[in-house]
This record gives structure tokens, C-alpha cells and sequence, in this order.
């Protein structure tokens, strides 16, 4: 089946009201001729901004996390019925970042994603191997543990209502990206997985890329049989940038 591509940007701890503003305001005059579905997600404090930038236009947006809690005494954090009530559509969870630095382990994820679901978002869920991992040849294990905590909570019905990232850790923000065939090949492998399941599922579910994706190596990238688009870090910050690799898309 035919699959739309998806390109995400996760604009991560940046960003500022007329920073925002600027960035916001080309990507909704970029869209023009771009068939691919895009969001942006950013932090929490700009979603107001975000939702009034963008009411109206293609681009759509989201969380960068949010909570496995759906309310109650639990200071920091934001629920997912919140989100929701500044038109956000998705909300990104287990990020390497969530699971590296703040100990999102893979059952507080499963748990995460499900409460997006339960609030109606599409949780953009994020697993991906270290270079260790990658160095010690248990990538397949890794992303296929980081994907069960998912099944294993929610089933497999519930990935037809959500995206999965496949983010090599090795390549967040260093400028290095797995070559296409890499990419692809991990690509297939979470799909077989989600098959094996509901092969229908499997064969529909969107499967971002995201790993120092640019408007010069996007292309071949998303031209993989099994990548579906991508999950943008910096690139997303700078619109030509990020208008590229939607074009690309």
C-alpha cells in the first residue's frame, strides 16, 4: 500500500517568540507544491504561539514529550489532554535524548505513548541504538525490546494510529548518518516486526528516518522502500533547510 511521507521537525530546546515567528511564518509561506505531511514539535512554552502561526495551514504540530500521567499532583510535567487543547496532533516519545539523559526507560515510553493515545495524539515513537549497540551487533535486539514495551501495553492496533523514528543514537547531532541501505535495512526490520502482528498494520504504519537528515542526503534516503519520510533535529530549525527536505519528501 501506499504510504504519504511525513516529514517532523523536533526544533528540541530552541527557539524564542520572534525567532518562532520568522521560522513560522516561511515554513507556512514554503509549503506551496510540498504533497508531503509536516509538523513541527516544539517545547511547550511556544505551543499558544504555534497553534495561532499555523492555524489554517498544512503544517501541523506537537509535543516534544509529554506525561504517562493524565493529571494529578505531579509538578513539571504536562499531560496529554493539555496538549490537546492547543491543537497539537503529535507527541514525540522515548527520543534518545528522554531515554538517555532523563531515564525514559521502556516502560515508562509504552506508558507515555499510551496516554497519548488516549488524548487522541498520534505518538511519534522514537527507538534507535548507541554505537555501542550498534558496535556490539544487538541493533536488531535493541529496537526490537524498544518496540515490544510498545506492543506488549497497547498492541498492534494501536500502531495504526501512530508513526515510529527510527533513530540511530550514533547519528543524532554529530553529523554522521547511517548510509541509506543501513537505514533501510532497520527500517524493514521494524516492519517485519509490526507484520508479524498485523500484517496489514505492518505493511501501513509510517516509519520516519532521523539522524542528521539534510536537504543534500534526504532524498536518497526517503527513496528506501521502508522510509517513510523523517524526524528532523537541527535542519528543522532553518527554513530552507527544512523546506528542502519537505520538497525532497
Amino acid at each position: 500500500m501506499a504510504r504519504t511521507k511525513f516529514v517532523a521537525g523536533n526544533w528540541k530546546m530552541h527557539g524564542g517568540l520572534a525567532v518562532n515567528l520568522s521560522l513560522l511564518n516561511a515554513l507556512r509561506a514554503g509549503m506551496a507544491g510540498v504533497k508531503a505531511q509536516v509538523a513541527v514539535c516544539v517545547p511547550y512554552p511556544y505551543l499558544a504561539q504555534v497553534q495561532l502561526a499555523l492555524a489554517g495551514s498544512p503544517v501541523a504540530w506537537g509535543a516534544q514529550d509529554v506525561s504517562e500521567h493524565a493529571q494529578g499532583a505531579y509538578t513539571g510535567e504536562v499531560a496529554a489532554g493539555m496538549l490537546a487543547e492547543f491543537g497539537c496532533h503529535y507527541a514525540i516519545v522515548g527520543h534518545s535524548e528522554r531515554r538517555g539523559y532523563y531515564g525514559d526507560t521502556d516502560e515508562v515510553v509504552a506508558a507515555k505513548f499510551a496516554a497519548a493515545k488516549a488524548c487522541g495524539l498520534v505518538p511519534i515513537l522514537c527507538i534507535g541504538e548507541t554505537l555501542a549497540e550498534r558496535e556490539a551487533n544487538i541493533t536488531a535486539e535493541v529496537v526490537t525490546r524498544q518496540l515490544e514495551a510498545v506492543l506488549r501495553r497497547s498492541g498492534v492496533a494501536a500502531l495504526a494510529g501512530a508513526v515510529i523514528a527510527y533513530e540511530p543514537v550514533w547519528a543524532i547531532g554529530t553529523g554522521k548518518t547511517a548510509a541509506p541501505a543501513q537505514a533501510q535495512e532497520v527500517h524493514a526490520l521494524i516492519r517485519a516486526r509490526v507484520a508479524k502482528d498485523d500484517a496489514a498494520i505492518g505493511a501501513g504504519v509510517q516509519i520516519l528516518y532521523g539522524g542528521s537528515v539534510k536537504p543534500g542526503n534526504a532524498a536518497e534516503l526517503f527513496g528506501q522502500a521502508d522510509i517513510d519520510g523523517g524526524l528532523i533535529g537541527g535542519a528543522s530549525l532553518v527554513a530552507k533547510d527544512f523546506l528542502g527536505i519537505c520538497a525532497a519528501a
